[in-house]
Formats: C-alpha cells, structure tokens, sequence
C-alpha cells in the first residue's frame, strides 16, 4: 500500500511548513492474504504539544495500539472474506506475518474467533471504498459503505468482507484506560 502522507510543522518563524512529504514508513502489502493492506500513518505519544520544532513521529517504531493518551492513525484494506477462505491460505504464516507488520494489534485477535478482537481505545472507523460488515460479540452485524462512520469503544468486534471487491478503511484510534 503505497499512501503519500504530508506532515505539517511550525518553523522557528513561527510559520506553518511541510516538515516531510513522502511516503508512509509503516506501509504494508501482506504476501499471505493477497489484498490486505495496511498504514500505520501517524502516531502520537500522550504528551501531545504544538508548536515550533518538528512534530514527533513515533509511528516508524510504534504499536498498531495506543496505550491511554495516545494515538494512532492508518488505512487498512480488506480483501473479500473468500481469500480467507481460499484451500492455499496458510493462517499460522498470516499469524506470522500479522504479528511482524501490525505488532500490538496482531495480538488482540482471538485464536477461537478468528477476526474479533478488542482493543483498549475509542476509534473512528471511516468506510472509505467497498462493503464491510461489522459484527459485535451479541452476534449483532451492521452493514456499512463509503463514508458511514463506527464509534467503538472498546468493545469486542471483528470486520467481514463478505462483498466481492476490497474495502478500504481509515481508523483513528485513541488509547483509552479499561475500567
């Protein structure tokens, strides 16, 4: 997944300037499920400021999961469930590969349910292109398109591509304490 992203700064002026523009370092093309993409965008620690000096860019070593005050941003594309499904995929080598390219993330999926997950954050999940499905752990489904909008908060969920054509996704997620 190639993804051009243009960061902003203030210059000891005290003017607005590009600090870089080029592409995402956490970009990735998975090789064990052809089509599932991801970007970890951008990162940011708890204690967030402004101002003159570069912005810090934690995402080049960062987990894909914010802890509380943190957060995260990326793009994700899903590709049709039916590649999951395909008699070739091989899940310990995506298990592999999940974990190496989304660390922090790969971790919070079920073994015994593949796809649910829960993370310890509010996120903004954005339908950019295609048909997902959000399912709930009360068996609950949710059909969603371009530009519908999810408001997890920290609940038990998995996505499902059950369309013929990939969806893309942008998620912002903020790290939040479980009570």
């Amino acid at each position: 997944m190639q993804v051009r992203r243009v960061v902003t700064g203030i210059d000891a002026a005290g003017r607005s300037c590009v600090v870089s523009d080029g592409n995402a370092p956490r970009a990735a093309s998975y090789q064990s499920v052809p089509g599932f993409e991801s970007a970890l965008l951008w990162s940011t620690p708890p204690e967030l400021s402004v101002g003159p000096s570069a912005p810090r860019d934690d995402s080049p070593q960062a987990t894909f999961v914010p802890g509380p005050g943190e957060t995260r941003l990326m793009f994700v594309t899903f590709p049709s469930d039916s590649t999951m499904m395909r008699a070739d995929f091989d899940p310990i080598a995506f298990g592999a590969e999940f974990t190496r390219l989304a660390p922090g993330l790969a971790e919070s999926f079920e073994i015994d349910h593949p796809g649910m997950h829960t993370t310890d954050s509010v996120d903004y999940d954005v339908v950019l292109e295609g048909e997902i499905v959000l399912e709930l752990d009360d068996g609950r489904e949710v059909v969603l398109r371009p530009h519908d909008v999810v408001i997890q908060n920290g609940t038990r969920h998995a996505w499902r591509n059950r369309s013929d054509k990939p969806a893309k996704m942008l998620f912002v997620l903020v790290g939040a304490q479980r009570r």
